[in-house]
């Protein structure tokens, strides 16, 4: 699976545009999270995938992921 892959090779207008919008947002970072939690395998993103099940929901962690997108590129502990 090369989700992450493919969102960050996107724009950065694209990515934004994605984010915003309120239930794709969430399966976008759901799939970017997953998708590297599978490639990788660690337990840093087992860790940041767990949180994210529990408190993505909530706008605050979307918002904190969209401006950490915007200042490096990447979602927060989405490497």
């Amino acid at each position: 699976m090369s989700f992450d892959k493919w969102f960050n090779s996107q724009s950065r207008l694209v990515q934004v545009i994605l984010l915003i919008i309120p239930v794709v947002g969430w399966i976008v970072e759901l799939l970017v999270r997953l998708s590297v939690l599978l490639r990788t395998q660690s337990v840093e993103h087992v860790v940041a995938f767990i949180v994210f099940l529990i408190f993505g929901g909530f706008w605050l962690l979307c918002v904190l992921d969209l401006i950490y997108l915007i200042l490096n590129g990447h979602l927060f502990l989405a490497v």
